[in-house]
């Protein structure tokens, strides 16, 4: 089987393709010209290479994102190219990751996945589409930034459920490995969580002692949140909870190790 992983040096990507190195002939994505093998070149903005990419795949997994909070529907226009080349190709069969809630919240990132899922339904390629909570990765990064300043923020009325980016890439691996299945169920973490615990049990652990400010959600795409829009209490559930992978991150000293994708600036 041989697989194309858009986003393949990413957050999740990255894991995906090393759970397939074994299993199949893996591809790589690049806009850049490949320093190394695996890595084939072309670009999602453009379509530029991305049938010379695409020659011979049996399997997309779609990972890419733009993540272009000014401009979000980059993610569908690139999703859109690359399902116009894969249509002219060999129309591999199209794994494609999202998110919880993106019908039910009015987000402009979420609105730009879902349009992405509705171009892979109605592209006659075949399609699986599975959609997570938030990683704990993200969750992460959260929670340094609001433990930042001189007091610990939290939205008031939030609730969270990360779920672990190495058990989302393990059922990943399971789908690009598979038959087309269209929308599989959700995965997201063990546990459901409410802001000010999460706060508390971080802060906790890196040894902080900011007070605590409750700060209220407002706005459609708020509510959405609040109602739990994003939560998955009927999908699958990975094992990791956030406080394991929390202890994998943060040192005796409470020094955090943030993934290097998100490193932020000192």
């Amino acid at each position: 089987m041989r697989v194309l992983v858009t986003g393949g040096t990413g957050v999740l990507g990255r894991q995906v393709v090393d759970r397939l190195g074994d299993l199949a002939d893996v591809r790589v994505l690049s806009r850049r010209p490949p320093e190394s093998p695996g890595f084939v070149q072309g670009d999602l903005n453009t379509g530029e290479g991305l049938a010379e990419a695409l020659d011979g795949v049996d399997v997309v997994a779609h990972c890419a994102s733009a993540a272009d909070y000014f401009r979000p529907m980059r993610d569908a226009e690139q999703t859109r190219q690359l399902l116009k080349a894969a249509a002219a190709t060999t129309r591999p069969h199209i794994v494609y990751i999202s998110i919880v809630g993106v019908d039910r919240i009015p987000f402009g990132y979420y609105k730009a996945k879902l349009a992405s899922e509705r171009l892979i339904e109605q592209s006659g390629l075949p399609w699986t589409t599975l959609r997570t909570t938030q990683f704990h990765d993200l969750a992460l990064l959260f929670l340094v930034l609001a433990t930042k300043g001189p007091v610990a923020l939290a939205p008031r009325g939030l609730r969270g459920q990360p779920v672990d980016v190495g058990e989302v890439a393990d059922r990943l691996t399971e789908l690009v490995l598979g038959s087309p299945a269209g929308r599989v169920p959700d995965l997201g973490g063990p546990e459901v969580l409410d802001g000010d615990t999460m706060v508390r049990r971080f802060q906790e652990l890196t040894g902080r002692r900011r007070p605590l400010l409750r700060l209220p959600l407002v706005g459609r795409v708020a509510a959405g949140f609040r109602a739990g829009h994003h939560l998955a209490p009927d999908g699958a559930r990975g094992k990791r909870t956030f406080e394991e992978y929390l202890r994998t991150r943060i040192g005796p000293d409470g020094a955090v190790d943030l993934p290097y994708e998100l490193k932020l600036r000192r």
